[in-house]
């Protein structure tokens, strides 16, 4: 085969690329829902079976807003702004960065011992497609926030994966935690924030609670959470990839 049949390409059409040369689409997921909805348990699951790397957004809280959930107060939207804004960046920055590559070694066939080839020298490592979070996100205006990251940016994508339960199965769940910072009765105040994603926000065409036949095409998929963990974990995965 001729090098020229391997490398040439068909010619663009009024100005657009071949689709070969354009950029790779790349997704974010941000779990989202109320404290014990399950967040952390959805983003490890789907962490593994999609192999894409997963952002705890609790741990971009400043010292301050943890310390004002630890003692029962909830979060004001000032509070909010930076966290969210953060949260957003470190996912557009962690879609930008090389998946890590473990050392190249070479064995000399006189020595037993071995060199590790500079990374100057290690083939260039592709970065990811995808990235997940796990973010509340209970109000539209901070989805807003994280829709950010879309714009100007043809190539991302951002989705939203809500984990519905009812108050009480929520409470439960808190309750049973060990030495969690989130206590029982801030689900209570989650909820009267909460604005669960409703009308133009809903892909119901891949959603698990889809109103049958509306087709429509929102960036969030609503997975009821109130089953047992593997079930809604399940769930989670299938939305994810009827929505891909």
């Amino acid at each position: 085969m001729s090098t020229e049949a391997i490398t040439h390409q068909p010619p663009t059409t009024n100005g657009t690329p071949h689709p070969s040369s354009r950029p790779q689409q790349k997704h974010i997921w941000v779990i989202t829902g109320p404290a014990g909805c399950g967040k952390t348990s959805v983003a490890e699951y789907l962490h593994q079976q999609l192999q894409i790397p997963y952002l705890e957004g609790d741990t971009f809280h400043t010292p301050e807003n943890v310390q004002k959930m630890s003692q029962g107060q909830p979060l004001t939207d000032a509070d909010r702004w930076d966290w969210l804004i953060l949260c957003r960046e470190q996912c557009l920055s962690t879609l930008h960065s090389p998946t890590p590559a473990p050392p190249t070694s070479t064995t000399s066939t006189t020595s037993t011992s071995s060199t590790t080839t500079p990374s100057s020298r290690r083939p260039s490592q592709p970065t990811p497609d995808g990235v997940i979070l796990t973010c509340s996100a209970l109000k539209r205006k901070y989805r807003d926030v994280l829709r950010v990251a879309a714009y100007h940016n043809p190539s991302i994508s951002i989705h939203f994966v809500f984990l519905s339960a009812s108050e009480a199965v929520l409470m439960d769940r808190v309750r049973a935690r060990q030495n969690h910072y989130m206590k029982d009765y801030m689900v209570h105040s989650q909820f009267q924030s909460l604005e669960a994603p409703q009308g133009d926000e809903l892909d119901e065409g891949a959603s698990e609670t889809v109103i049958a036949g509306s087709g429509k095409r929102g960036d969030v998929l609503s997975v009821d959470a109130g089953g047992e963990a593997k079930e809604v974990q399940r769930w989670a995965l299938g939305a994810v990839k009827g929505a891909l």
